[in-house]
């Protein structure tokens, strides 16, 4: 999970959108068709003038996840090998340097921390723990946010796909095979999953989409990558 800025300093485009901490903040250029609750999403303008939206779904639990962020840094400092990330929206505390033995002692302070914080809960990713706000939002609700935001709620006329190599990544997955879409695993090893197709590693992602781009542009927006 990454945060937004994050994001967008590796891609620096300012055309696009980009979204951030499982879909949980979301920014983009601002757009006139779209519906959602406005408590959540705000209009602004970037140090230029440039106008962009902003969709914040989490934004009322962010003096929770300062606290929080202080208590896990402070119950961890002796476990060594312990990681703790600030994603904004969410907390990751990353063990892939912890010895097996500690994992146990680890999981229980975070445990305990959450303990003190019921309106909050822990998720699993690749060698981390991912701690958010209990609300209904993922990276499929993300997923579709942007769809609808953009005008493609008529999945007919779009080409909607997704890349993923984590399990926060199933919801999305699972969006995209509802609405008839190009879910991709990026794994390889074999794993249940909700995705359609796969790819086996980063540099076999950086081929399909070299090849996709180059198809589409020279055989026109209804091109597709064989």
């Amino acid at each position: 999970m990454a945060e937004l800025h994050k994001v967008y300093d590796f891609v620096k485009l300012d055309s696009v959108y980009y979204s951030g901490s499982h879909g949980i903040d979301t920014k983009g250029p601002a757009l006139q068709n779209n519906s959602y609750d406005k408590n959540y999403q705000q209009r602004s303008f970037d140090n230029e003038g440039n106008e962009f939206i902003v969709y914040q779904q989490a934004k009322d639990y962010l003096p929770a996840i300062k606290k929080m962020l202080t208590e896990v840094k402070r119950r961890t400092r002796n476990i060594a090998g312990v990681a703790v990330e600030d994603n904004k929206f969410c907390l990751s505390v990353h063990y892939h340097h912890v010895k097996d033995k500690d994992y146990k002692r680890l999981e229980k302070e975070v445990d305990l921390m959450l303990a003190n914080h019921p309106v909050f809960r822990k998720t699993g990713g690749k060698m981390v723990m991912e701690i958010k706000p209990s609300i209904e939002w993922n990276k499929g609700y993300a997923l579709k946010y942007l769809l609808e935001t953009l005008g493609f709620c008529d999945y007919s006329n779009v080409f909607p796909m997704y890349i993923g190599d984590d399990k926060g990544d199933e919801d999305a997955f699972k969006v995209l095979r509802e609405i008839g879409g190009y879910p991709i695993l990026v794994s390889s090893t074999p794993r249940v999953t909700m995705a359609s197709y796969s790819l086996q590693s980063p540099s076999e992602v950086q081929s399909f989409l070299t090849c996709l781009s180059q198809w589409g542009f020279n055989n026109g927006a209804t091109a597709r990558c064989p």
